[in-house]
């Protein structure tokens, strides 16, 4: 299994779903996470099942986000080839109260899907 990150944050966007392929779909949002004096925004994503998590939580909430980073080349049409980096969040838990009383677990719910859903979209640029 991937090594697994935690980040925490105040949810700064939501973005709506996007079905990506009729097997596949991914949802965005970003964190504002503060690094000295200057605020980072990260942005994740979350696929399939998982794109329900982020109905709990409003924008300007304090969340945490347990994520895998996941990466893979893409050839151009040009035969050029660009490297794609995600932060696949797979849970998010409020930090401070407020939101989903726990975060849910999505990591076993269709893992059989999720291995063809790679295969789905290994010709997408993301």
């Amino acid at each position: 299994m991937a090594n697994s990150y935690e980040a925490v944050g105040t949810l700064h966007a939501v973005m709506d779903t996007q079905q990506v392929k009729d097997t596949f779909r991914k949802r965005e949002f970003v964190i504002e996470m503060q690094d000295g004096n200057y605020p980072q925004h990260i942005k994740f994503q979350v696929t399939q099942d998982r794109c329900a998590l982020l109905d709990n939580y409003k924008v300007g909430q304090e969340v945490k986000v347990l994520f895998n980073l996941r990466g893979r080349p893409f050839q151009g049409k040009d035969g050029s080839t660009m490297y794609f980096t995600n932060l696949e969040a797979w849970r998010i838990e409020a930090s401070q109260g407020g939101g989903s009383a726990q975060g849910t677990d999505y990591s076993q719910i269709g893992q059989a899907s999720a291995a063809s859903a790679k295969d789905d979209f290994d010709d997408v640029p993301f």
